[in-house]
C-alpha cells in the first residue's frame, strides 16, 4: 500500500533530524500555474519526494505551488528532475537556496489548499503575467539611495523586526489580506510614485504588485527572488548588501544571518537580541525574541505567568 502521509511520531522525527549527519540544503520555490487536480499532484509528489528523503512544507492549490524543503545534497539534481516532470512550464522555475546549511525540517508535509495565500482577492482573476517589474541587487541598491522611492516590506511584524532594509516600511497588519487593504488605502495618493516591494522569496509580492497595478499604480517593482534572491545576487556580483540583520524563515532555524547587525531587542529585558523562541508553555507557544539570560530566567517562557503555569502543569 502506498504511503501518502507521515506515520512517525514528531518527537522521533525531531531527534532523527538532530542526529542525522547527511549534508542537506534548504531550498524554496513557488510557481503560479494551473493544477486541475491538486490532490493528484499532491499525492504523486509525496511519493517521489518521500523516496528521495525530502523534508519540508509544500502547499498546492489550483493556482500553483509554494514550497520550502530540505534536500540531501546528493539528491539536489534529482529533485529538479521530479519538479520538471510534475509542474507545468517548470523551465523558468526560480529556486532560492538558503543562506546557510543548518538543519531546517524534520518531516515532509504536503497540503492541498484553496489558495496559496489568504489574500482576500475574490472578484478579480489574478494574472501572474501582469505583475510588477522584477529588479535585482544592483537596481535595488540604486533605488535604496533614491529619496523619492518608497520601499515596502510585505512580511509580518516579527519577520521585519529582526531584519529589513533600513528604508523599508512595514505594514501594520496581522494578515496578508489586511496588508493589501492597508496599502491600497494608505497609498491611494501615491499612484504615480515609484514603489518597490519585497518579501522573503517573492510569492507575496507577485499578488501584491498585481493588485496595485490593477488599482492604477503606475511604477511598481519587486525584488526578484525576494530577500534570498537579493543576497545571493549581491554576493555573486560583489555588491554591498543593504539588508540589515537576519532573514526570518518558517522552519526550525527561525532565521538566517545576513549581516552581523542586531537591530531588535529581547522582549523581556530589552537588551540587543534577534533570536526567536516559541514559548515552552504548551497552551501558549507564542513566538517572541528572547536572549540567553532571559531564556534561563523564564525557563524558555514568554512571561512569568506562562512560566508559572508550565511549572504547575509538570
Amino acid at each position: 500500500m502506498l504511503v501518502l502521509h507521515n506515520r512517525i511520531a514528531r518527537e522521533i522525527l525531531k531527534k532523527n533530524m538532530h542526529i542525522d549527519n547527511e549534508e542537506r540544503i534548504t531550498i524554496s520555490f513557488y510557481k503560479y500555474v494551473i493544477f486541475n487536480n491538486p490532490k493528484h499532484v499532491r499525492d504523486i509528489l509525496y511519493i517521489h519526494l518521500n523516496t528521495l528523503n525530502i523534508l519540508g512544507r509544500i502547499y498546492i492549490a489550483k493556482e500553483g505551488i509554494n514550497a520550502q524543503i530540505s534536500v540531501p545534497l546528493k539528491n539536489y539534481n534529482l529533485i529538479k528532475i521530479v519538479l520538471k516532470q510534475f509542474i507545468p512550464n517548470c523551465h523558468n522555475l526560480k529556486i532560492n537556496k538558503s543562506l546557510d546549511m543548518k538543519k531546517s525540517f524534520w518531516v515532509l508535509k504536503i497540503k492541498v489548499k484553496k489558495k496559496l495565500l489568504c489574500d482576500g482577492i475574490e472578484n478579480i482573476v489574478f494574472n501572474p503575467k501582469n505583475v510588477g517589474i522584477y529588479i535585482k541587487a544592483k537596481e535595488v541598491n540604486k533605488m535604496l539611495h533614491d529619496k523619492n522611492v518608497i520601499f515596502i516590506d510585505m512580511r509580518n511584524k516579527y519577520e521585519y523586526e529582526i531584519g529589513h532594509f533600513k528604508k523599508a516600511i512595514n505594514i501594520p497588519a496581522n494578515t496578508f489580506r489586511e496588508q493589501l487593504q492597508y496599502i491600497l488605502c494608505e497609498l491611494k495618493y501615491d499612484k504615480n510614485k515609484t514603489i518597490v516591494m519585497y518579501c522573503t522569496g517573492g510569492i507575496r509580492c507577485e499578488k501584491a504588485t498585481f493588485l496595485m497595478k490593477y488599482n492604477g499604480f503606475k511604477n511598481i517593482y519587486h525584488i526578484e527572488g525576494g530577500i534570498l534572491g537579493y543576497v545571493h545576487d549581491a554576493k555573486k556580483n560583489n555588491l554591498p548588501i543593504y539588508f540589515q540583520g537576519k532573514n526570518f524563515v518558517f522552519d526550525a532555524r527561525l532565521g538566517e544571518r545576513v549581516t552581523n547587525d542586531i537591530i531588535s531587542l529581547c522582549h523581556q529585558c530589552k537588551m540587543k537580541c534577534d533570536s526567536h523562541k516559541n514559548c515552552k508553555y504548551n497552551f501558549c507557544h507564542d513566538l517572541f525574541i528572547q536572549c540567553d539570560i532571559c531564556n534561563i530566567k523564564f525557563q524558555g517562557c514568554c512571561s512569568i505567568v506562562c512560566m508559572q503555569k508550565m511549572l504547575l502543569s509538570m
